[in-house]
């Protein structure tokens, strides 16, 4: 069993927590690996449903690689029933510091299985899967989390939050859209006020684009820490105060993909992400179109002279 990082501890220091949000196919083991390098003080898993990853470990296999230098780690699991997420925790808690329920997903796919955002809609459930799971791992440092988005009104969120602290959430992330909103600035009043309303540390998701958002949203909402998806993948060197990926990140990135098995795929998608502010269209689609690593490589090599 690895020497448990206590999450609620790490968000409470005196400073902005940078956290690394789950992202399907793309927060993987390599991913975190590299923008832990840049700054990144905690990292999750994809989201991974949780009664495939309890009942086969085929899945277990392709979905849960735990290193001891990928840490602190929180696996995210979709779940619609205390005993599925109850039962893939306690297969990951040895080797890693907490879980995370996604209630957030606006998916079609998963809200029709009763996952993701289908869950805010039911926070009785959510409590129970809380103290479920709470009453399973024997352990205080263990984090057991949660991810939402928001509901139609301010105080509909406020008091859902409330009461997944009181069933035993160690945090709250919050992404501040609701489920029908994509693009739309996201309500940082609102995390705000959640942040006002609960003693547990609150995560803001959502927006934030530049190492300067990190700064502004942290002021507007006074939250423990900040989640990026989508800017990471832009610009994995975010955390560490970069506003478009350096030479030196896409070099990291062929290094820890050298020692962390990556597919083909992700590969490649990982470094068309990170040339999107820096290469030109005509460039884009000669790169994009590359159907092996061995030409990828050279082109990297002609372009930055890696």
């Amino acid at each position: 069993m690895v020497e448990r990082i206590s999450i609620p501890d790490l968000l409470n220091e005196d400073r902005i927590i940078k956290i690394c949000a789950p992202m399907v196919r793309y927060s993987r083991r390599a991913f975190r690996m590299l923008v832990r390098k840049y700054g990144c003080d905690l990292a999750y898993t994809p989201m991974i449903i949780s009664n495939s990853f309890a009942q086969s470990k085929q899945c277990r296999d392709n979905e849960f690689q735990p290193h001891e230098l990928d840490r602190p780690l929180v696996v995210q699991f979709a779940a619609s029933n205390a005993k599925d997420f109850a039962d893939a925790t306690e297969i990951v808690f040895p080797d890693v510091d907490g879980v995370g329920l996604n209630c957030g997903c606006p998916q079609r796919w998963a809200m029709a299985e009763g996952y993701g955002a289908k869950l805010i809609k039911n926070p009785e459930l959510v409590r129970d899967i809380i103290k479920t799971t709470r009453n399973r791992i024997p352990s205080n440092d263990f984090s057991i989390s949660v991810k939402i988005r928001i509901l139609e009104t301010e105080e509909g969120t406020v008091d859902m939050c409330r009461q997944f602290e009181s069933a035993g959430a160690s945090y709250i992330a919050v992404h501040g859209r609701t489920t029908k909103e994509r693009n739309q600035p996201p309500h940082y009043d609102i995390i705000k006020s959640i942040k006002d309303s609960v003693d547990i540390p609150v995560v803001a998701n959502g927006g934030i684009k530049t190492p300067h958002d990190i700064e502004r949203i942290h002021e507007i909402t006074g939250v423990n820490g900040v989640m990026v998806a989508q800017g990471l993948l832009n610009n994995p060197a975010m955390f560490g105060g970069y506003e478009k990926t350096p030479v030196q990140c896409i070099e990291d990135w062929l290094s820890v993909t050298e020692q962390f098995e990556t597919i083909f795929q992700h590969f490649h998608n990982h470094l068309i992400y990170m040339q999107k502010y820096t290469t030109p269209k005509w460039e884009k689609q000669v790169f994009n179109n590359l159907k092996h690593k061995k030409d990828i490589l050279d082109y990297l090599s002609l372009k930055y002279e890696l």
